[in-house]
């Protein structure tokens, strides 16, 4: 028997009801379990823990850019609102583990992620790293990831 727990969530238009079941097993797991680890640098991150975070990264900044231009907390010269920056603050250490680690998964060094301070070309080669697939078994930076979060 399951148990269900309502979480109500405000969207503007009504309220949006999850049950316990469906955020265990759900993607948002692996975005907060790169929270989770966010001063965690050594081991390895895969692919779905890596890319699985960029998206709700990318799906957050935007709804935080709506509520920002709504709100009117946009600042004329950094074209950066309130909310949005203090969210690019807030993961910014997170995101910069989550992509050594996954550098390590790949077989190598998080010194690799600052290759994208290479103009356009940097940040080609980089997302090439990022997307390539897993090393198989044990390498120099611990076991290969497991193939979902525990939660």
């Amino acid at each position: 028997m399951a148990v269900t727990v309502d979480i109500r969530l405000w969207t503007g238009i009504g309220c949006v009801q999850f049950d316990r079941d469906y955020w265990k097993e759900s993607d948002l797991n692996w975005y907060l379990e790169v929270l989770k680890k966010y001063t965690v640098f050594s081991g390895r991150a895969g692919r779905p823990e890596y890319w699985y975070f960029v998206l709700f990264n990318i799906i957050v900044s935007i709804v935080l850019g709506i509520l920002d231009g709504i709100f009117g907390t946009v600042s004329g010269d950094a074209r950066i609102g309130l909310l949005g920056g203090i969210y690019s603050l807030a993961v910014l250490c997170p995101s910069i583990a989550v992509g050594i680690r996954r550098l390590h998964d790949t077989n190598r060094s998080g010194w690799w992620l600052l290759i994208a301070l290479i103009p356009i070309v940097g940040a080609i080669i980089l997302i090439v790293y990022l997307a390539q697939q897993s090393d198989s078994g044990a390498n120099q930076y611990g076991t290969q990831p497991a193939a979902a979060p525990a939660g």
